[in-house]
């Protein structure tokens, strides 16, 4: 086999229907003019993936590579792609997404000027069927919808990270930075996150470049009709909960007074949002108030923060 300039890497965890779309359009994109191979991590699945997997037929040029990661969790299996790498840049993409047919070219053109360290491209939300009324445009990020900049620009604010179903990176930058925080990222049903903005900030404070390119276009499927206010809810709660015992390790062992208080005035807001203007207002600014909740569980019961 030919060496591969880019490593495609795509990890799943019991998603075979929404996997088995992400397979099918992939036919559909363009390959760059340096030779990828595609990395299929099966994180400990136990539904229909494995023999989906093994029937796909392959758009020629792929090199395809499934490997399997048994220990449950997105950084696992981000970090086993990164082990599995025969690549230049490690790119990743998730397993319910549909890559525009210019995805690879983009980025490769991005490279190929730019030379940079590590990257991220445009995340578009896309409705399988009707959006909720209450699903606000500011909400839209929750589900992963990311435009940093319409122009090709560097990242370099700890605060403006890309995402996580649309970035990549030179393999060799995993020497100095490491890999993912196994604390942090997805397990099975958890909606623990920020491994990537970990990443990212990392990837900062070594000194590496890192670019943005709006023109390397994913498209996440949302089936709207799965969607709910808990969603959201737990989301935030989850990532208050990290935040909480991150500080608990250097600060003090009890929280600070001063969370309390922000608790109070995010639920006071909260409440009087939704009894002027109605729930369907109300919910970012409850999700405020789980996010201090979930601070507060973390910062008192450290372990179980990341289960």
């Amino acid at each position: 086999m030919t060496q591969p300039r880019y490593s495609v890497a795509l990890c799943t965890h019991n998603h075979a229907d929404r996997l088995e779309w992400t397979l099918a359009e992939l036919a559909l994109m363009r390959l760059p003019q340096a030779p990828i191979e595609f990395l299929v991590i099966d994180n400990g699945c136990r539904d229909d993936t494995p023999r989906l997997l093994a029937a796909h037929r392959w758009p020629p040029g792929f090199n395809a590579r499934i490997v399997r990661e048994d220990k449950l969790g997105l950084s696992n299996a981000r970090n086993r792609a990164i082990a599995e790498a025969r690549g230049e840049y490690i790119i990743f993409m998730d397993d319910d997404e549909t890559a525009d047919p210019d995805w690879l070219c983009a980025f490769e053109r991005l490279i190929d000027a730019h030379a940079p360290d590590a990257f991220g491209g445009r995340i578009k939300v896309l409705f399988e069927d009707s959006r909720p009324p209450w699903l606000s445009d500011e909400l839209l990020g929750f589900l992963g919808e990311l435009n940093r900049s319409d122009s090709i620009v560097p990242l370099t604010s700890p605060d403006t990270s890309f995402y996580g179903g649309n970035f990549g990176f030179r393999k060799t930058v995993c020497e100095t930075v490491g890999g993912f925080d196994s604390m942090l990222g997805r397990k099975g049903g958890d909606n623990t996150g920020g491994e990537e903005v970990d990443f990212y900030r990392r990837l900062l404070a070594a000194g590496f470049g890192v670019w943005w390119t709006p023109d390397a276009v994913i498209h996440h499927r949302i089936q709207a009709a799965k969607l709910n206010r808990g969603y959201f809810l737990d989301l935030h709660y989850k990532q208050g909960r990290v935040d909480g015992t991150r500080s608990r390790r250097t600060e003090s062992r009890w929280p600070p007074i001063y969370i309390y208080g922000q608790l109070w005035r995010a639920f006071s807001v909260a409440m009087r949002q939704a009894l002027s203007q109605g729930r369907d207002s109300s919910l970012r600014k409850e999700m405020n108030v789980a996010y201090f909740i979930g601070t507060l569980s973390g910062w008192i019961r450290p372990r179980d923060a990341g289960r």
